[in-house]
């Protein structure tokens, strides 16, 4: 498995960005949730999802946006289809890091406005 950007974690420990993100926002208008890689695009895999994911914890929003995109997978494929690279940057900026949370089952999601194929 490759590594991928595992550390990206580091980033937030340098003291230009340390303690000063209060908001993190994942755009979830039009995601591609298959691919080989971060070059990778293919219109096929992209789909209207309509949503952003709103946080105060990084990695809880890149957990709960990784969620998505793995169910998005099953759904489309019927299984959990495998990516080239895994995205490990979110445990290993919880683990290592420790910059918030990317337990699912200890993130608290609260879910605004439409609600018709939000996938969790």
């Amino acid at each position: 498995m490759m590594k991928g950007c595992s550390d990206l974690g580091k980033i937030w420990t340098y003291p230009i960005v340390k303690g000063k993100t209060r908001l993190n926002i994942l755009c979830a208008l039009t995601p591609q949730f298959f691919g080989r890689g971060a070059n990778f695009f293919d219109r096929r895999y992209v789909w209207p999802y309509k949503g952003l994911i709103v946080g105060t914890d990084p990695v809880a929003v890149d957990a709960v946006g990784a969620e998505i995109l793995r169910r998005k997978r099953i759904a489309h494929f019927g299984e959990d289809r495998a990516l080239d690279v895994q995205p490990v940057h979110i445990s290993v900026a919880d683990k290592k890091y420790h910059l918030g949370v990317s337990d699912l089952s200890r993130i608290e999601i609260v879910k605004l406005g439409w609600h018709g194929e939000v996938l969790l």
